[in-house]
């Protein structure tokens, strides 16, 4: 198998940088209720979970996803379960952390993870969806249209665009995905998954380029 490139094309790198920096929220983290952490191939996810958590930023942990085709070889055992586990060797205490092992995409995350909170009782008010950078603003929106009473703030890691890519290991797979989520985020709120956000004309310029150039894997 040929080794996956790590280096952003630099007739790509303009493109790809107008999608990452839409999809970052650009929340400022504030204490909240409970830390969601989204389940999905990237392991720092749950790393930036246990981060904030020992942190003080909330008191208690939702670890929430199944298996994906894109996660079944890493995390046989489920995405939630395997976060949990990395919490714990990061020094996070298994009272504090609560497993949500059936969600198969995001809008089953917000869901499934609202009614486990609520089959224990536990007031929720606000929460920290903790993410892949380039999944903050379709959890923001699929988050806002099923628990739109609830405060929501996004979190990931704060890596820069280059230093993401070298932590995932392949730049291809990287730029299929924020081609993937900037689609949605349109077709999900069309379809009625997510509430609507605006993209702006930057922003489907530069997708349309990459879709040109091939990134098409992620695409609906």
């Amino acid at each position: 198998m040929p080794e996956r490139s790590t280096t952003l094309p630099d007739d790509l790198r303009a493109d790809v940088q107008t999608l990452w920096d839409y999809h970052d929220m650009h929340h400022e983290l504030r204490p909240a209720d409970v830390g969601i952490g989204l389940g999905s191939h990237d392991l720092g996810v749950a790393t930036f979970t246990a981060e904030l958590f020992q942190a003080g930023m909330f008191p208690l942990i939702v670890f929430t996803g199944a298996n994906a085709p894109t996660t079944i070889e890493r995390f046989p055992r489920g995405e939630a379960v395997h976060y949990r586990k990395h919490a714990l060797e990061l020094g996070v205490p298994d009272h504090a952390i609560l497993v949500e092992p059936e969600a198969r995409n995001t809008g089953d995350n917000i869901t499934l993870t609202r009614a486990l909170l609520e089959s224990r009782g536990t007031k929720v008010e606000s929460v920290v969806l903790i993410s892949r950078p380039y999944q903050q603003r379709r959890a923001y929106a699929t988050c806002k249209k099923l628990w739109p009473e609830v405060d929501v703030i996004c979190a990931s890691r704060p890596l820069p665009l280059d230093e993401y890519i070298e932590s995932i290991g392949d730049v291809d797979r990287v730029i299929n995905m924020l081609v993937g989520d900037t689609q949605r985020i349109t077709a999900y709120a069309e379809r009625g998954f997510a509430i609507r956000q605006e993209v702006p004309a930057k922003v489907s310029s530069a997708f349309d380029r990459l879709v040109w150039s091939g990134y098409r894997a992620r695409l609906l």
